[in-house]
């Protein structure tokens, strides 16, 4: 309990702990790691990164799977033919209706009472994504998501050049404005979030076609390139929020082996919210197989870049995902 109750707060915004409650086969682990030579160590990496097959297996699925599914709105509504309509706010697939959490709420909020018709379809999309993962949703559905995943690339090679710098801020501000825009609902009566979610924006202009509302998106790329990399999700999307409290119980996971795990830190370069990531530096890891925490979006690029394979994907109580 209180390694979930360290990993909510962590996704809340608070920055991972040094020097936690370390279990005694860990401790064993640790202790045999700092023993060998450095020597011996640096050689197994070089094998381990010689044998390793780099491959983008999945980060392949994914971005497919992103793309299948916001296409799949834009054909159903350009040829009619009733498979999944609407946008990623609020849609229907085959007769099911299936409501955005974050959408959801910001209407409850707004209405101030529970409505009956979206609660219906809000809980299709619970089940769906507690099952999964509930951030998930970011990286395997969220069209944003792709694009800041192309522009954070852009951003990286501009400050290996020097050219920007690599800023980072306080990750608490997330949760400080999940709260403002849930207030601002509650206080006008209006969803105030779903006008500037760069999500539906895209959703609706992949659908029904560009407004002036996508030069606010470019805004908010041309910020992640030039200032702070993945600034609207890492430290501003409620989204997000709302989702990773979804995934707190999913059964689906990534997790980390200690024993094979050589800390050479190619998880943490591709992560794309490396805190989750904490764990795998060397002395951290409080067990010797660590569930990575429900701020974790699934995405698999640490698993893809893993040359030992000490992160898989897995379902809980069952074996590792191919």
């Amino acid at each position: 309990m209180n390694r979930l109750l360290d990993q909510v707060m962590i996704m809340l915004g608070r920055e991972p702990r040094k020097g936690g409650p370390i279990s005694e086969r860990a401790q064993q682990v640790h202790q045999l790691k700092r023993m060998t030579n450095k020597a011996e160590l640096k050689a197994a990496r070089e094998v381990a990164h010689a044998e390793a097959l780099k491959t983008h297996k999945w980060r392949n699925r994914r971005w497919i799977t992103l793309l299948a599914a916001n296409l799949l709105f834009v054909v159903s509504y350009h040829f009619d033919i009733q498979i999944l309509e609407g946008a990623l706010t609020a849609s229907r697939f085959v007769g099911f209706h299936l409501i955005d959490l974050n959408s959801a709420l910001q209407v409850m909020l707004a209405h101030k009472h529970i409505i009956v018709n979206l609660v219906i379809g809000t809980s299709t999309i619970f089940v769906f994504w507690l099952l999964l993962g509930g951030r998930t949703f970011c990286s395997w559905v969220c069209p944003y998501h792709l694009l800041a995943e192309w522009a954070e690339k852009l951003h990286l090679k501009l400050a290996a050049t020097k050219l920007v710098s690599d800023q980072n801020i306080n990750r608490w501000l997330r949760t400080v404005f999940w709260c403002i825009f849930a207030l601002l609902a509650v206080v006008t009566g209006y969803t105030v979030y779903e006008a500037i979610s760069p999500t539906g924006i895209l959703s609706r202009a992949l659908i029904y076609g560009p407004g002036l509302a996508l030069l606010w998106v470019l805004a908010l790329l041309v910020f992640e390139v030039f200032f702070v990399r993945r600034a609207w999700c890492r430290y501003a999307c409620p989204i997000g929020l709302t989702y990773g409290v979804v995934g707190i119980f999913s059964p689906l996971r990534v997790k980390y082996k200690l024993e094979s795990c050589f800390h050479e830190g190619d998880c943490r370069k591709v992560c794309l919210v490396p805190h989750v990531l904490d764990t795998v530096i060397k002395g951290r890891a409080p067990d010797t197989e660590v569930a990575i925490g429900p701020d974790c979006t699934r995405c698999g690029l640490c698993v893809d870049a893993c040359p030992t394979g000490s992160l898989t994907f897995e379902v809980k109580g069952l074996s590792k995902l191919l």
